[in-house]
């Protein structure tokens, strides 16, 4: 394996935080689907997040069956995969959003079959081919991880790991162990979805912290919290909790939903929504 490869996986997320730190911010990240709600609009969609603000990106490959996602994200995929949205074409997208951004940070998050479709070797050759940094799947376990993590790697991907709520001492030193780029720490346990977390009691709890401060002490790569981040506040409690960055998945993709009928008004509130969650994030 190129040594040349492993050092470049996740060095635009190494970039983008040293950025920051310079700046006193931390990292905004919005989650969409690709193709959501059809190839065209999907690509304006992403490019307003970057206008917007947002310091990288987390983007799904629509799939069947998102097991680790609630309905908001679910629908998504369904939209993308009724318009025809295959790898692909995910891939053609990628390509253009990496040519209007060359440094921002681009991670997938997407289900195990559809490596497993492509190929485990071709699938990473092509998205780093493609300029995707890091690659989170969601339902691949840790312990199942090597030939992913390896193929990853050799293609100068970043492989990002999930560390849980209640996580075991062994698995949080596999996490910090494996996992390049960032984090991704888990606020709570359950599947994505806006509709668990409007309540103003919902901030990030003590496990979060506890988790960070866990992560700190293994040497892991950075810590960015997500799940059930949807307003500033929570933007907030997630920094003050040791995070690095935070990502919004749900509370994105609802907009998208709620403005299929309005191309303009869709890219025009969710600007809206990342200006405001970026604002969040300046110390």
């Amino acid at each position: 394996m190129p040594h040349s490869n492993i050092q470049q996986a996740g060095i635009r997320y190494q970039n983008s935080f040293a950025a920051l730190k310079e700046k006193n911010e931390q990292a905004f990240i919005p989650f969409v689907m690709i193709g959501d709600p059809n190839a065209e609009q999907s690509l304006a969609v992403i490019k307003s997040l970057i206008d917007s603000g947002a310091d990288a990106l987390e983007l799904g490959i629509p799939f069947s069956d998102p097991s680790a996602d609630g309905l908001t994200i679910q629908k998504a995929a369904l939209r993308a995969l009724g318009q025809g949205i295959n790898t692909d074409i995910c891939i053609d997208i990628l390509k253009e959003i990496r040519a209007y951004a060359p440094q921002i940070p681009i991670g997938l998050l997407l289900y195990g079959n559809l490596v497993f479709a492509r190929g485990i070797n071709s699938f990473y050759r092509d998205m780093s081919e493609a300029g995707v940094d890091s690659v989170l799947i969601a339902d691949v376990p840790i312990r199942e991880s090597e030939p992913f993590r390896e193929a990853a790697l050799k293609y100068g991907v970043a492989p990002i790991f999930i560390a849980p709520p209640n996580a075991s001492d062994e698995t949080l030193r596999a996490v910090s162990s494996y996992s390049r780029g960032y984090t991704y720490v888990l606020s709570r346990a359950g599947v994505t979805g806006v509709d668990t977390v409007e309540s103003p009691k919902n901030t990030v709890t003590t496990t979060a912290k506890t988790l960070i401060e866990n992560l700190t002490k293994y040497h892991a790569a950075p810590p960015v919290l997500g799940f059930g981040i949807s307003t500033p506040q929570q933007v907030k409690d997630a920094l003050s909790a040791g995070a690095l960055g935070a990502i919004s998945g749900s509370a994105v993709v609802k907009i998208i939903e709620d403005n299929l009928t309005d191309n303009r008004k869709m890219l025009a509130d969710l600007a809206y929504f990342v200006s405001e969650m970026k604002a969040a994030t300046r110390l």
